[in-house]
């Protein structure tokens, strides 16, 4: 296949090879990643550490003095050319942070060690960097992810392209955010990278729980050609009883069911609770797994895998704790009985044991239990409201906004002001785009598309009042006049 151009007038390409994407995804597929170049006596080993680093800088209009004519700039970039500023001072260590892994990794590989970390970047960030001509932090990524020496070491994840939080993102937009990821790793990557791309890492690990939005989101997952889904802990529930999961540290079964009767299903790898940057920066995963043993399932024996993701870059732990404990757990756990592995590696081990994703326990998201206690799947969305409505009214733990990384934060109560600017530039977009079968390489599609997935992401609703609402509002407006033709 023909290398996609990374930019297509003047934007970043997030559409209109939605043929090539599927079909390097679908010949990824047709064999290990990881298998053949593992280095891992897996029938040796008693348990296994896995870490990610999530990487995020959202797109805002702060590119001039106007906002209504701004240009749609990087966060960092914005941050670099405002230094007295709140925080921004710490743009230089963050855009290190963004680089590196591909310095980190060369270095280990060199002096003969296994060291394993799993990437997730947003779209919005690989574009911020580029804009900003951070050519070295994408050259220093290519390199990990592309040379046949050391790439066994990286695995990317996908997600979607604005860092859109699932729960409250309309499907279809939700489905357009984890394409133009696709498409745009995939033109700055290869398509042979892409094609490796195997696990999704939503973000703010928000899991829907609506039964209905929760099985699109596992069916887009699927269709889209991912095998696993990174979920947090306290997200999901056992089938059989509503149970947390009770063996956090082996693969799952994610079953979503809706209201319809349809039933998706994707692989689930569960990070466990805790203050995620500590525990990343501490390389906790690491100190856990050593105190654990092989496990049984399926009626074999296998090691347990703990795993952790955190942001990158934020707070005093990433920026200066984590480097020199990664450098040092990576040393000290090479060639041992508890190394480090990336998740996909983990379980193409445990296929090449004859191991299928039906092997794994099966768990659905949190309160289903609740729900299909009271109608059955098939009885339809109305049905599935009332009964959402009875239990909300008779449990005040009970709600339909989804789980993330922590439980108490809604991504739908008090974002009002934002939510319908987002709302109605979605719909508009449904109505006057995607219904009208509008070609997805048409300029005006691209140009429509990339202001709209900028504007749902979750930090125009994390940062609530102000000048980050207002970049949300305004982008929601750039949306509205592409489609008029007025912009």
């Amino acid at each position: 296949m023909i290398p996609l151009p990374e930019y297509v007038d003047g934007l970043p390409n997030l559409c209109g090879s939605e043929g090539e994407i599927e079909r390097a995804v679908a010949e990824g597929l047709e064999k290990p990643v990881f298998l053949e170049q593992s280095r891992m006596d897996f029938g040796r080993i008693k348990s296994a550490h896995a870490n990610a680093l999530h990487m995020h800088q959202p797109l805002i209009p702060a590119g001039g003095g106007d906002l209504r004519t701004a240009e749609v700039i990087g966060n960092l970039q914005h941050m670099m050319e405002n230094p007295g500023i709140g925080d921004n001072h710490n743009a230089p260590v963050f855009l290190w942070c963004y680089k590196r892994m591909g310095e980190f990794i060369p270095q280990l590989a060199s002096e003969g060690k296994e060291p394993r970390i799993m990437l997730e970047y947003s779209g919005t960030l690989f574009h911020g960097l580029r804009k900003m001509g951070a050519h070295d932090v994408l050259d220093a990524l290519k390199t990990i992810t592309c040379n046949q020496d050391i790439r066994r070491c990286v695995e990317w994840l996908g997600m979607p392209w604005g860092h859109a939080v699932a729960p409250s993102t309309p499907v279809q937009d939700y489905r357009l955010h984890v394409r133009a990821w696709q498409h745009h790793f995939a033109s700055i990557f290869g398509f042979e990278a892409l094609g490796r791309v195997r696990g999704f890492s939503p973000s703010e690990m928000a899991l829907p729980n609506h039964p209905d939005v929760a099985y699109e989101f596992v069916k887009t997952l699927r269709d889209c050609g991912y095998q696993w889904v990174l979920v947090q802990e306290h997200t999901v529930e056992q089938v059989e009883d509503g149970w947390s999961p009770r063996r956090p540290h082996l693969p799952h079964r994610l079953v979503c069911t809706n209201s319809r009767g349809e039933t998706a299903s994707i692989i689930a790898i569960i990070k466990t609770q805790g203050s995620d940057t500590k525990l990343v920066a501490q390389m906790q995963p690491y100190y856990e797994a050593r105190s654990l043993s092989r496990m049984s399932l399926a009626g074999r024996e296998v090691p347990p895998l703990v795993t952790q993701i955190a942001d990158g870059e934020n707070g005093g732990v990433m920026m200066n704790e984590f480097p020199p404990k990664y450098m040092d757990v990576m040393r000290e756990s090479s060639h041992t009985e508890t190394p480090a592995m990336n998740a996909t590696e983990y379980l193409e081990h445990l296929f090449a044991l004859g191991l299928t994703e039906e092997d794994f326990p099966a768990i659905q998201p949190i309160f289903h239990r609740m729900i299909w206690e009271r109608m059955k799947p098939g009885e339809g969305p109305e049905k599935l409201a009332r009964v959402t409505d009875e239990i909300r009214r008779e449990n005040h733990r009970f709600h339909m906004e989804g789980g993330s990384w922590t439980s108490n934060l809604s991504w739908v109560r008090g974002y009002e002001s934002v939510l319908k600017p987002m709302e109605a530039a979605s719909s508009h977009f449904f109505e006057k785009v995607i219904e009208r079968n509008m070609p997805t390489r048409e300029p005006r599609y691209r140009n429509a598309l990339f202001h709209l997935l900028s504007a749902e992401t979750s930090c125009y609703r994390y940062w609530g009042e102000g000048i980050w609402t207002d970049y949300g509002r305004e982008l929601c407006r750039r949306v509205e006049a592409i489609l008029a033709h007025e912009y």
